[in-house]
């Protein structure tokens, strides 16, 4: 088996983009293939400089390592398409010859009409053909002087052509719908249709892997193969992944690529494991894998011909079971910038922090956020005292904070706050919630936190803790 990821430099790795090259090279490894890494760059009006390397980057970090490729080698290099642009012309010019292609001298301006007219009759734009049969004689002349013309393939006009996909069955073309479609442009580069199907051939892929987008073209492939006498590849055809019931995700549209999700904190591992799950069932209950364990399991029977839709909350679900996997070492390890982020030169414990945030993070991105309130305690009303579920409102949040401050400023041992606050809870014949609840919005301005407001005193300390507690009560109106 040899295969083939083969993106256009244009931007960011996209998410859908990634999944293909993720299915590619899981099923590659999966039959002991060989992966091979190629740039689609003909259309060098849209590509992006430094793109390549964010290729290479995303691919490196994800774990898919090429077997062949721009920056590996390999024997059937070069491995981007602009560095091999003077084997298409050879591969047009035989088809031309066999009478497969020809050649087309109409203008833009001509083009433009074909188009207009098109769209006035409400069908579907497509080239006329107008210079599909031109006679030997102008046919030369025009060559002779130079005038500029692209090479189109002659599509058939009647029947139809059907071929085999391994996901989506038997699928079949009316040869009536399919364009005379240019394969070499007037500047001599051919077409992303045209130098995929050579390079395929030339580099021996077995196996190609695409978007669904692509199943009304592989037919024009299959022509072509044919015509060249070349073998048809495999072709795994496999549905968009979508950002709702009738939105793809799109790259020209701003969706998130894989950096994105990198930038807020999600581990690569995770979204590895979330990215392979859209679209392809292990056909288990078992959801989370290792890179390894997919390359053993993965086949295309799980591949579904359905939409998947693309839910950050799920993939939210899966960074937080992998960060709660992590050592503690691990975890600071990529903790720590955030937390510095957030609390810069402040005197507390960041181990101490981090310990706080692993059994409930889902995102490392999150945590400035969840922990700001170290750095510097924010302004907060005192309706956040107010809370249905655990029972409480400011007068009986005053009343807790005054046992609790009693408690605290009577502590020679802070280290024993914990047990001395269950202690003051059941005397006073309390829920937890009715005195963890009011210290905890005492201390962080907030009602959700990482940790609770024992876990929040104990780093903050005593003399912080007071201030702090004092200042609630304040708001809550001084004292009964």
């Amino acid at each position: 088996m040899r295969t083939r990821f083969a993106p256009s430099p244009t931007g960011f790795m996209h998410i859908g983009n990634l999944r293909t090259a993720l299915f590619t090279y899981l099923l590659t490894k999966r039959h002991g293939g060989r992966f091979i890494l190629r740039i689609e760059d003909t259309d060098q009006e849209r590509k992006v400089d430094g793109a390549e390397e964010v290729i290479y980057q995303t691919l490196r970090d994800c774990g898919m390592n090429w077997d062949e490729g721009p920056d590996v080698g390999g024997e059937f290099g070069p491995y981007i398409q602009s560095e091999r642009r003077d084997s298409y012309k050879k591969y047009a010019l035989e088809l031309v010859k066999k009478s497969e292609a020809y050649y087309c001298f109409c203008g833009k301006e001509r083009l433009d009409e074909v188009r207009a007219s098109c769209e006035a009759r409400k069908i579907p734009p497509m080239y006329d053909g107008h210079c599909r049969n031109l006679p030997p004689a102008e046919l030369q002349k025009l060559l002779d002087s130079g005038e500029p013309f692209v090479i189109r393939q002659k599509m058939p006009k009647n029947g139809e052509t059907s071929f085999e996909d391994l996901v989506f069955g038997k699928v079949t073309v009316q040869n009536a719908t399919l364009e005379d479609q240019v394969l070499l442009k007037s500047d001599g580069m051919p077409t992303y249709n045209f130098a995929n199907v050579i390079d395929d051939h030339l580099m021996g892929i077995t196996h190609v892997i695409r978007g669904n987008e692509y199943l009304s073209s592989s037919p024009k492939y299959n022509l072509l193969y044919r015509a060249l006498g070349w073998e048809v590849p495999e072709y795994i055809h496999v549905s968009p992944v979508m950002r709702d019931s009738t939105h793809k995700l799109s790259k020209r549209d701003g969706d998130a690529n894989y950096q994105d999700f990198i930038d807020k904190g999600y581990l690569k591992e995770a979204i590895i494991n979330y990215i392979v799950l859209l679209g392809w069932s292990p056909r288990s209950e078992r959801e989370k894998f290792t890179m390894s364990e997919l390359c053993e399991i993965f086949d295309v029977e799980g591949i579904s011909k359905s939409p998947a839709i693309f839910d950050e909350a799920k993939l939210a679900w899966f960074n937080g079971e992998y960060i709660r996997e992590l050592s503690e070492d691990e975890f600071f390890a990529k903790a720590r910038p955030y937390i510095v982020q957030a609390l810069q030169n402040s005197p507390y414990s960041k181990h101490d922090i981090a310990k706080l945030l692993q059994p409930r993070l889902e995102r490392l991105g999150d945590i400035p956020e969840q922990i700001d309130f170290f750095y510097e305690l924010p302004e907060y009303d005192a309706e956040l005292f107010e809370h249905k579920k655990m029972k409480t409102d400011r007068e009986n949040s005053l009343i807790a904070l005054k046992e609790v401050l009693a408690l605290i400023e009577g502590l020679e041992d802070f280290a024993d706050l914990h047990d001395e606050v269950i202690a003051l809870v059941e005397k006073l014949g309390l829920k937890n919630g009715q005195i963890m609840f009011p210290l905890r919005v005492a201390l962080s301005g907030k009602q959700f936190t990482p940790g609770g407001g024992v876990e929040i005193a104990q780093i903050l300390g005593k003399a912080e803790t007071i201030r702090r507690v004092n200042i609630a009560m304040g708001k809550l109106g001084g004292s009964l």
